[in-house]
């Protein structure tokens, strides 16, 4: 960036069900941004959708501490003057980036990304295509299926069908113990564990005030395993890297929302006891699957290893992973020898450079 100032652009909060989630990792990321190059703008989205100027010069060049805490901190405040959307960010210049710090729906799933195209500005992450890609589960699964990679036995179902023929297929099909999820969310939020065909009714009744999309996964024995992976598959100064790979122990049955954020009781081991080979191979899996996505910028790449089995399974592709000091993404990458404010700086350029190479293109061409 050639000491230019930048310009940047936190949006965080949202309508979704993680807005405390985003509220947390926002808080750490302006902690932890350069003073001496950033000019920080946040805007906040609160949970009935509208957007308000934040004031957080309290928070910049505040050391970013990755050792412990979680949601359960106070994150950074939704209030402020109310702003309409396209003037927070519509009016912003050419030395200026979008960091969108909003995960599942109107925030990870292609919504805020479409709005930030219109307005032509740059914005750190994935496009419009790759974030709803990723985000709808029953879509990513039939995208990297197409490409080879691997992952677990699943149904995909649609609001029309009964739960007759949705039982009928899961014994035969899938068996028990199997997982049920709202096939558009994050955070494992509405995911719900079911030993038995009793329970299976409500498991979906569950998903579905999530999404009317739901998918059924087999219940995997074996390890969960993430990599992180930065850049972007269309640059050649920024090709996407992978970093990690790191495991997650959960305190439950499976990886929860309570687990992730509330109870503390989770582990997190990176790097993972993998060997070479093993680390090797998840890493390349994680690119594959982050290309076959049109995944820009960052993702977290979530594997299942199914030791004495089918190895390396696919779970999801999150493009907006969580930025908290108990998050994987940023442990991963600053383990891999990246500090927690040159990841910011990374992704930073990264956007603008993808900025500056898609307004090139004849389409985006005035006159």
């Amino acid at each position: 960036m050639s000491g230019q100032r930048t310009e940047l652009v936190v949006i965080f909060g949202g309508r979704s069900p993680e807005h405390d989630v985003s509220r947390s990792t926002a808080r750490h990321v302006i902690g932890a941004v350069d003073p001496r190059r950033y000019d920080v703008v946040a805007v906040g989205i609160d949970r009935r959708g509208r957007w308000h100027r934040v004031e957080v010069a309290d928070l910049v060049g505040r050391p970013a501490d990755p050792g412990g805490g979680g949601v359960a901190e106070p994150g950074l405040a939704v209030d402020g003057p109310e702003v309409d959307p396209a003037a927070a960010v519509g009016g912003i210049g050419s030395a200026s980036v979008v960091l969108p710090l909003l995960h599942g729906p109107f925030g990870e799933d292609g919504t805020i990304q479409g709005l930030l195209e219109m307005l032509d500005v740059a914005y750190v992450g994935s496009g419009v295509l790759g974030s709803a890609l990723a985000m709808d589960k029953a879509m990513a699964k039939t995208v990297c299926a197409a490409v080879g990679i691997p992952q677990a036995r699943h149904l995909v179902i649609d609001p029309s069908t009964t739960m007759t023929a949705i039982s009928r297929r899961v014994k035969s099909e899938l068996g028990f113990p199997c997982f049920v999820k709202p096939s558009n969310m994050g955070s494992s939020i509405g995911i719900t564990k079911v030993a038995t065909a009793d329970a299976l009714e409500a498991a979906v009744g569950e998903a579905r005030r999530h999404d009317p999309i739901v998918v059924i996964e087999e219940a995997i024995t074996g390890r969960e395993i993430e990599v992180a992976v930065i850049g972007d598959t269309d640059s050649v100064a920024h090709g996407p890297v992978a970093h990690g790979p790191g495991e997650v122990i959960a305190d439950g049955e499976f990886y929860s929302y309570a687990s992730k954020y509330l109870s503390g009781g989770s582990r997190t081991v990176i790097p993972a006891d993998l060997t070479a080979q093993e680390a090797d191979e998840v890493r390349a899996l994680a690119i594959r699957a982050f290309a076959a996505l049109r995944c820009e910028g960052l993702a977290r790449c979530d594997f299942f290893l199914e030791r004495g089995g089918r190895g390396f399974l696919l779970n999801e592709v999150n493009t907006m992973p969580g930025f908290t000091p108990i998050s994987m993404f940023p442990m991963m990458v600053i383990d891999g020898g990246v500090p927690y404010p040159e990841i910011i700086d990374r992704l930073v350029t990264a956007a603008r450079d993808r900025h500056r190479r898609r307004a090139a293109l004849a389409h985006r061409s005035v006159g």
